[in-house]
């Protein structure tokens, strides 16, 4: 089994959604940003990490913050190799996962960028600016190294395309929770948690839904609503922006943050039990 397959079926067994913080490498520098890592390990189920870019055009401004601090703090591609090897000696089972953009790994060569993720500790990896169609060649090299292809369904993506997307996933279907970039919202809304359903009854994967989640309760609504795990990434974010002067309490407030979103992810169990079943 992969880490992926191995992480799901285990949170399953215990009835649990997966959380997954989602951070750029290097923000706000290489040694705190270790520090952050390290952290996310001891809570979260699963990594999603950002290499910094500077055009990122499916994030808002605290992505795009975050980036801009990584860049100027002189983190490249190398550097994000480095931490994410880092990560995985300490953590051997947890999934870690990239999200990034086309450009980095075109430049970087395809086939040399993969094998060098995959060398570093990579189990999966979602090109944001990668529609399905253009996917062909990605597809192979990740089946010939051994990296899982995350791809993204959204709220405005029919029947007939989701089916084309399904097809070709692997690790996990990532569920975009808003018509719009990343960033805090004040609530999931309906539409969200109706694209859930429609991912859950059509993938044989799991689902899990990003972009727009910001606290627990946020966490709580799309496990309820059957997603095997939330994503969380800008909320993060906001955290390293208001404590760059201050980098111990930038982590002590990860921290909580952290445990506080983990313990939603047993919402569903709490409904169960509620319920008698």
């Amino acid at each position: 089994m992969s880490r992926y397959n191995d992480t799901f079926a285990r949170l399953s067994g215990r009835r649990e959604g997966a959380l997954i913080p989602f951070v750029v490498l290097g923000d706000p520098d290489f040694e705190t940003s270790q520090k952050i890592l390290g952290v996310l390990c001891e809570k979260a189920d699963i990594l999603e990490l950002g290499f910094p870019f500077s055009d990122p055009i499916a994030d808002g401004k605290r992505i795009q913050a975050a980036d801009q601090r990584a860049l100027s703090a002189g983190i490249s591609v190398e550097k994000c190799f480095e931490l994410i090897k880092g990560v995985r000696a300490k953590n051997p089972s947890i999934p870690i996962g990239l999200l990034l953009y086309y450009n980095l790994v075109y430049t970087n060569g395809c086939g040399n960028f993969l094998k060098r993720a995959k060398d570093a500790g990579v189990d999966g990896i979602l090109i944001a600016d990668m529609p399905v169609e253009e996917s062909g060649a990605i597809a192979k090299l990740c089946r010939k190294i051994g990296i899982e292809q995350i791809f993204i369904v959204a709220q405005t993506t029919d029947g007939k395309r989701m089916k084309k997307i399904l097809r070709v996933a692997a690790g996990f279907v990532y569920v975009v929770g808003v018509a719009g970039v990343t960033g805090e919202r004040r609530d999931v809304g309906d539409a969200a948690l109706e694209t859930i359903r429609r991912a859950k009854a059509a993938s044989r994967i799991p689902v899990c839904m990003g972009f727009g989640i910001s606290e627990p309760s946020h966490v709580e609504k799309v496990i309820r609503a059957g997603a095997d795990g939330a994503i969380i990434g800008s909320a993060l974010e906001a955290v390293i922006e208001r404590n760059l002067g201050d980098r111990e309490k930038m982590i002590a407030e990860i921290s909580a943050f952290i445990e506080k979103l983990k313990g939603a992810t047993k919402a569903y169990e709490t409904d169960k039990a509620s319920s008698g079943n």
